[in-house]
């Protein structure tokens, strides 16, 4: 299958980052193992986006760990986890096929459990509607130039922006409140609630809720960020919250 030559390579590359950063379901299939995936129900199996690289971590002496060290081949499927549920955003699907490699240990920093970095070094990325059948027409398959996909510039990507927003809502709440608190000169006891929302590469919108009823507000960085690591620095500077 070829690239079609009319097609927005960009917008393509864009949206299949998306996609990878922010997924809502994923499958691994590796070549002669019937599910790599066994055992890592308790420890789990952990997916990160590095420059186009899709990055996993399992234990050590697990299955997984196993079939990167011996650079089986393998398929990535994911569906996509953007916008919200039953959205014609969440009817795409990703698909990286490539080989795998072991790419060091690691230990957790919480349960200082030994892992493995695996990564997949890609030989093909397809993007598709997740409703077409087996047997749709090629129309509704498009394959991503690898090159464009990797691109730097696609790092700060939508799904990016979704999943960075959606983890700091959700596991930061208490640095959001002291971030308000001490914006507003409010008792941290008053900030009942705290949300990000629109965040980019230029600022981040603030709502919060207080005893005195519903705020918003903008932040606008100093200078737009150009990678996830600068995004991160700006936008705990302008907090001056323990984020991570």
């Amino acid at each position: 299958m070829t690239v079609d030559p009319g097609l927005d390579v960009r917008h393509l590359a864009s949206a299949a980052r998306s996609i990878l950063a922010c997924p809502r379901e994923v499958q691994l299939v590796v070549d002669g193992i019937d599910d790599v995936t066994s055992g890592l129900e308790e420890t789990g199996l952990e997916m990160q986006d590095h420059g186009g690289r899709p990055i996993l971590s399992c234990p050590a002496d697990s299955t997984l760990a196993v079939a990167a060290t011996d650079g089986r081949g393998a398929l990535l499927t994911l569906t996509s986890g953007l916008g919200a549920p039953g959205t014609v955003e969440r009817d795409a699907t990703l698909t990286l096929s490539g080989r795998l490699e072991a790419l060091g240990l690691e230990q957790c920093e919480c349960c200082d459990e030994i892992r493995m970095r695996v990564g997949l070094r890609l030989d093909f990325a397809l993007l598709s509607r997740a409703s077409a059948p087996p047997d749709a027409p090629d129309e509704t398959r498009v394959r991503v130039p690898l090159g464009a996909f990797a691109d730097p510039e696609h790092d700060l990507n939508r799904g990016f922006f979704q999943r960075s927003t959606e983890h700091a809502n959700l596991c930061h709440q208490d640095e959001l409140r002291r971030a308000i608190a001490s914006m507003t000169q409010t008792r941290l006891g008053e900030v009942v609630g705290v949300q990000l929302a629109d965040l980019h590469a230029a600022g981040v919108a603030l709502r919060w809720v207080d005893l005195t009823g519903a705020h918003s507000t903008e932040l606008r960085f100093p200078r737009r960020a150009t990678s996830a690591a600068e995004l991160g620095d700006l936008l705990r500077t302008e907090l001056h919250a323990g984020l991570c």
